[in-house]
């Protein structure tokens, strides 16, 4: 398992996406003594229903683009030689048919339009579920709970929660209303993957890479809650630089709208 390595060198790879300043305010609390339950200590909620709301790369999220599409993600060339190949042929065109497992993978499902579950199981493992795709993240906060899978689209997660520092300093000195001090954020760390899709035109990744995940919740002007999930895929396979993506969840009031919709296992073309 090579999650232990990865929370030893999370820092280099953090200050790079987050800058020092968040780095400053988010890491994980100082223990005073046997920590709590993960479901006790967390500093944000995110169970529920939750919907993807799809702002932007409309075109790549809520369709199946053509092959060889891969804008904005950096491919290295034989990353770009796979999705220039990819046949579109078994999949049908638009949102509503058929639907690739490699594009649920951990590395892509949290960008693919979709509602999610979130659920504990326990009081130190949180599970993710989808209705399109149909996947079951499992998300553990104990290294002694994580089972020594084989590979798989979901891989094996690690998180913990991050909180705020010294967030007394700066808040109710100044007159008038004062901004609310962040909470705090999850943090996942995703490896022992099986290769899978960054898109669902083929835009592969690979068996090395390593995904690493910011959750924060936040409630707009209107009052209605949503999450926020920054994600960062690494993999030295296909990828010359970290893919970096941020897609926002809308929570839902009940499981109305859930609709479940599985993805096929389709063989990649000769």
């Amino acid at each position: 398992m090579k999650i232990r390595i990865l929370l030893g060198s999370v820092a280099l790879v953090g200050a790079g996406v987050l800058g020092q300043t968040a780095l400053a305010q988010f890491g994980p609390p100082r223990p005073t003594g046997p920590p709590p339950p993960a479901e006790q200590a967390a500093p944000i909620d995110l169970t529920g229903y939750w919907e993807s709301v799809v702002t932007e790369d409309w075109r790549w999220r809520m369709l199946t683009a053509p092959p060889g599409d891969y804008a904005s993600v950096p491919l290295n060339p034989a990353g770009q030689k796979i999705a220039k190949a990819f046949n579109p042929a078994p999949y049908g065109s638009g949102f509503t048919e058929t639907i690739d497992c490699r594009a649920y993978g951990a590395g892509g499902v949290m960008r693919m339009p979709t509602r999610v579950h979130i659920t504990w199981v326990n009081q130190n493992q949180l599970q993710i579920e989808t209705d399109w795709g149909e996947q079951t993240r499992e998300i553990y906060f104990r290294h002694q709970d994580m089972p020594q899978n084989a590979p798989s689209l979901q891989g094996s997660s690690f998180a913990v929660w991050q909180t705020p520092r010294n967030l007394a300093a700066g808040f109710g000195r100044a007159r008038g209303p004062q901004p609310k001090p962040p909470t705090g954020k999850m943090y996942v760390v995703t490896d022992n993957l099986a290769p899978g899709w960054l898109r669902r035109n083929g835009v592969p990744y690979g068996s090395q890479t390593h995904v690493t995940e910011w959750f924060q919740t936040f409630t707009d002007p209107t009052g209605k809650h949503w999450f926020d999930v920054t994600t960062q895929v690494v993999d030295p396979e296909y990828l010359l630089a970290p893919f970096i993506t941020s897609s926002d969840f809308r929570q839902e009031s009940d499981s109305s709208k859930w609709s479940p919709h599985p993805c096929k296992n389709v063989a990649p073309a000769d």
